[in-house]
């Protein structure tokens, strides 16, 4: 512990970071610390950060704007495979590779001995973030304080916090885990430790990124989504940037009670784990790109790109985004998106999500070939192809009968 002189501190001011740095101070012979704060779209969460980092021991406090970053490279190629994991749009899974990469490049250019993050050695997060630092800096020391202190679990955190007068956003009642980032909110622990209890979504400060559908309002909202080969360019007729659309969709998705999620998930480190999600507008951008493949996506294609966007999300809900087999997937994706342009109008009422209308100039969807008037298919054609589609049953039946 005497060789750590310098630690780059993955730090969200949330009540696991908060206490790590003067546990740090205390453990590991007073090294400095660098706290490092990726900006993922949490917004007021990082406002009062920096004097909170430098009044609990940090030298100095680094906030990496990595949004854009983090929907272009990560979510969008996502969203173009329909990666869900058990349903869950993988918010946090999103943001964890991106701020990864980024602590081991501060790391590098700061001269730091290690990295540490607050993960707890039961989460998925611990395991998210040290495979993208070994990937990157395979040979830097990390500290998990999780892994190595005897403190128990958040109270004890909360004591270990006021005996060292470090300030804290919540008390004992309040003290969800929660994660946020510009595409979702996640609520663990508290009440939500037991399935038998149903998530308090009309309590006032639960939810924060909308309302529920009980409180959502009576009339119906549009929202136009425009994509140019898989990717959103606009919301609403306005070109914009896709940080920009996400931000609007949640604006949208959360006043119409859109997105809410409660499920009791399988992690990564063998337990299953009940989370409450907020993801107004993903869940809208989700929707959207899936209405629009409808038509401009060949059967055999669509069906394979299903298969293969379970991998996709385990890859990603795993930590194993920097790897051969995630950019090869995602390769598959982006090629797949060559036709998918045109415009999805939908309906957003009380948690509803409604299909209104899609248009593609690259749509493969014939109003003259379906129709059940007069068209140009022959309907005779179907005899020889049933026929031949059967054939393996009708020798089969065949063999059966003794009349092969």
């Amino acid at each position: 512990m005497s060789e750590i002189k310098k630690v780059v501190l993955a730090y969200s001011g949330g009540l696991d970071t908060s206490i790590i740095i003067p546990w740090l101070k205390e453990n590991y012979n007073n090294p400095e610390i660098i706290a490092v704060s990726g900006n993922v779209g949490q917004a007021d969460e990082l406002e009062g950060l920096e004097e909170k980092a430098l009044k609990t021991g940090a030298s100095k406090l680094i906030v990496a704007d990595l949004v854009d970053e983090m929907v272009d490279d990560v979510i969008i190629p996502s969203m173009m495979m329909g990666a869900k994991y058990e349903d869950y749009l993988l918010g946090t899974a999103f943001a964890r590779p991106i701020i990864g990469k980024k602590l081991v490049e501060i790391a590098l250019a700061e001269g730091a001995d290690a990295v540490c993050h607050g993960c707890t050695g039961k989460g998925n997060d611990q395991v998210r973030f040290e495979l993208a630092i070994k990937r990157f800096a395979p040979t830097m020391k990390i500290i998990a304080p999780w892994r190595e202190w005897d403190i128990k679990g958040r109270d004890e955190e909360i004591d270990y916090a006021e005996a060292h007068n470090v300030p804290l956003k919540i008390s004992r009642e309040t003290n969800y885990s929660k994660d946020k980032n510009l595409w979702h909110l996640s609520h663990e622990g508290l009440d939500l430790e037991d399935p038998a209890n149903e998530p308090q979504y009309d309590k006032p400060g639960f939810l924060e990124m909308g309302v529920s559908p009980m409180q959502a309002p009576d009339q119906a909202t549009y929202v136009t989504l425009d994509f140019e080969k898989g990717v959103p360019v606009a919301l609403n007729g306005e070109k914009m940037k896709a940080s920009k659309i996400i931000e609007g969709l949640n604006q949208l998705g959360g006043a119409n009670g859109i997105g809410l999620l409660d499920i009791v998930e399988n992690r990564l480190v063998g337990m299953k784990d009940r989370g409450v999600y907020e993801t107004p507008g993903g869940t809208i951008l989700y929707r959207a790109h899936e209405v629009l493949e409808m038509i401009t996506l060949d059967k055999d294609t669509k069906h394979m790109k299903q298969k293969l966007a379970i991998d996709f999300a385990d890859l990603l809900y795993n930590g194993k985004w920097f790897t051969p087999l995630r950019e090869a997937l995602q390769a598959f994706a982006v090629d797949t998106q060559k036709h998918v342009t045109g415009t999805v109008k939908l309906k957003l009422y009380k948690g509803n999500i409604i299909t209104s209308s899609v248009t593609s100039p690259e749509s493969l969807y014939s109003e003259k070939l379906v129709t059940f008037e007069e068209s140009d298919y022959n309907q005779d054609d179907a005899t020889g192809f049933i026929n031949l589609w059967g054939l393996p049953d009708t020798v089969q039946a065949l063999r059966e009968l003794g009349k092969l």
